[in-house]
């Protein structure tokens, strides 16, 4: 299914794209479902960064449904490469619960809409392949399938609206 969330924010280009990239584990104090974005690793080769975080969500998930799963669960990896020349960032999340059932990647762009705005523009896909959910029957495996999917893309799609949100009152109280 694919995600789309864009934002237009009251930035310079290069201000937005550096804040997202450099300066994201600041933005938690806004992200009421992120309780900390850890940086795993950093590359930096000339305009290329490449960049492993883990973020660590949290917020409004009922407490019986975090004793279920696990705090491990609600943490996800975000391997992401950023490029400066292009004005862009390439991204891919690998989820801690249903790993090798759940695939989601995309592509953020930066988009100068005169000197002081900028537009952000996020576009990525997620699929679920229940079918690999061990303990999950089969024939209960394709209802659930898009009732999932949908129920991802609505609360990703939020988040990645959020995370825009975050960045802008970042960039406000940071100049």
């Amino acid at each position: 299914m694919r995600i789309e969330a864009d934002s237009v924010l009251s930035f310079p280009r290069e201000r937005v794209f550096r804040a997202y990239r450099d300066e994201l584990p600041a933005f938690t104090e806004h992200l009421p479902n992120v309780r900390a974005i850890e940086v795993k690793s950093r590359t930096d080769e000339g305009l290329r960064t490449v960049l492993h975080n883990v973020w660590h969500g949290g917020g409004e998930i009922p407490a019986p449904l975090v004793k279920l799963l696990g705090d491990a669960s609600l943490s996800w990896d975000d391997h992401a490469t950023w490029d400066e020349a292009a004005w862009s960032v390439s991204w891919d999340i690998r989820t801690s619960l249903f790993t090798e059932a759940v695939t989601c990647g995309g592509k953020n762009a930066f988009i100068a809409l005169g000197a002081d705005r900028t537009r952000l523009e996020i576009q990525g896909d997620i699929s679920i392949d229940v079918k690999k959910i061990r303990g999950l029957p089969s024939f209960l495996a394709g209802s659930i399938s898009k009732t999932v999917e949908s129920f991802l893309v609505k609360q990703i799609t939020a988040n990645l609206t959020t995370v825009s949100s975050a960045l802008t009152k970042h960039l406000q109280a940071n100049g």
